[in-house]
C-alpha cells in the first residue's frame, strides 16, 4: 500500500485508528501487484492509465481541495462523496471505494454513496458488488423526487446533464449488461428512459437499450427505441451515443464513425464499442473482433466501452471462440 493510500485511510478514521478502515486490498481475495487497481476479465493486472499533464494538474488541485474539505467536516456526506470522486478521477479506484465504504458506515441511508461505489465496482470489474450497491441505491430513491447530480468534470457549457436517479439506473443497467443479464439490464434502461429529462439522458439510455434489445434478438422493439431519435437533438455531452443511434437508424455509416484504416482514438472508445456490437448482432463477427482488438489496444481500461469490449472478448473465449 502506498503512503498516499495510508494517509487517506488514516484521515478517514477519526476515532479508532488506521486499522478500522476497509483497505482497498480487502475488496476481494485476488492478489494484485503493487499499484494495480484491478485484474481485467482477461486476467491482466490493470494500473492507472496515464493522464495528460494539464488534466493531472487539475485533478491534483481539486483532490487537494476535497481533502481539505473532508479534514474540516469529516462526517459531512458531501465531503466524503467529493473526496471519493476526486480520488477516483486520477485512477485510484480502490482507494475511492474505501472512502465510499467509510461513508456508507456513517450514512447508510444515502443513495449517492452506493451509486458512486457501485460505479467504481464496475471500473474494477466487480460487477456482482456493483449490482448489489446499485440495487440498494435504487431502493433508497424509490418514491423520492429526483435531483441534479453535479458534474465532477464539467462539460463545455457547464450544464449538468445527469440526475441521481438516472445515474443509478444507468449504472445498474450497465452492471447487469456486463454480467450478461440482458433482461435485467433492459429493466434498468427502461427506468432510465422514464426519468430522462433532456436529450443527453435520452440518447445515453436509448443507445444501451437498443444494444440490449438487439442482443436479446428483439429487433422490432429495438427499432421502436429509435423512433424519437433525430439528427437535430441538442446534445451537450453524449455526442458519441447520438452518432451511434444515427448509425442504427441508417443515417450515417460505420466507417464515418470509426475509420477502418486507423487506430481507435482514446476519445472514440464508446463509438468503437457501439460499432463493434452493431457488427456482431448483424452477423459480422470478424469485424466485431477486429474492433475489439483495436479498443483493447487503447489501454483506456476504465472506460465503459473498453470494459464492455473486454467482457465480450472474455465471453467469446469462454465459449471457445477466438476472442481477440
Amino acid at each position: 500500500m502506498t503512503q498516499t493510500i495510508l494517509l487517506v485511510l488514516c484521515i478517514l478514521v477519526t476515532s479508532s485508528g488506521c486499522g478500522a478502515a476497509r483497505a482497498p486490498e480487502t475488496i476481494d481475495d485476488r492478489p494484485l501487484p503493487p499499484g494495480a487497481q484491478a485484474t481485467s476479465l482477461l486476467g491482466d493486472p490493470l494500473f492507472p492509465p496515464p493522464i495528460a499533464e494539464a488534466a493531472a494538474t487539475r485533478h491534483s488541485a481539486r483532490l487537494a481541495e476535497a481533502r481539505a474539505a473532508y479534514a474540516h467536516t469529516p462526517d459531512n456526506v458531501d465531503s466524503i462523496l467529493w473526496l471519493g470522486r476526486r480520488t477516483a478521477y486520477p485512477g485510484q479506484f480502490r482507494e475511492a471505494i474505501a472512502i465510499f465504504s467509510q461513508g456508507i458506515e456513517k450514512h447508510p441511508g444515502d443513495a449517492r454513496l452506493y451509486r458512486h461505489r457501485g460505479h467504481r465496482y464496475i471500473t474494477i470489474r466487480r460487477f456482482d458488488l456493483a449490482v448489489a450497491d446499485l440495487e440498494r441505491a435504487a431502493a433508497l430513491i424509490r418514491g423520492k423526487p429526483d435531483e441534479i447530480e453535479p458534474d465532477g468534470l464539467p462539460n463545455a457549457r457547464n450544464i449538468p446533464t445527469g440526475t441521481l436517479q438516472f445515474n443509478i439506473w444507468y449504472h445498474l443497467g450497465l452492471a447487469r449488461y456486463l454480467r450478461g443479464d440482458f433482461s435485467g439490464a433492459l429493466d434498468a434502461y427502461a427506468a432510465c428512459v422514464d426519468v430522462s429529462t433532456n436529450a443527453d439522458m435520452r440518447v445515453a439510455a436509448s443507445h444501451w437499450m437498443y444494444m440490449t434489445l438487439r442482443r436479446m434478438r428483439r429487433e422490432q422493439d429495438a427499432a421502436d427505441v429509435l423512433v424519437p431519435i433525430s439528427r437535430d437533438m441538442d446534445i451537450v455531452e453524449d455526442v458519441a451515443y447520438h452518432r451511434l443511434l444515427m448509425l442504427y437508424k441508417g443515417e450515417v455509416t460505420a466507417d464515418s464513425l470509426v475509420p477502418t484504416d486507423t487506430s481507435v482514438a482514446i476519445s472514440d472508445v464508446a463509438l468503437a464499442y457501439g460499432v463493434a456490437t452493431w457488427h456482431a448482432y448483424n452477423g459480422r463477427s470478424s469485424e466485431a473482433a477486429r474492433l475489439h482488438r483495436r479498443i483493447l489496444a487503447t489501454g483506456q481500461w476504465p472506460s465503459f466501452g473498453f470494459i464492455a469490449a473486454e467482457a465480450d472478448v472474455a465471453a467469446a473465449r469462454s465459449r471457445g471462440g477466438r476472442g481477440r
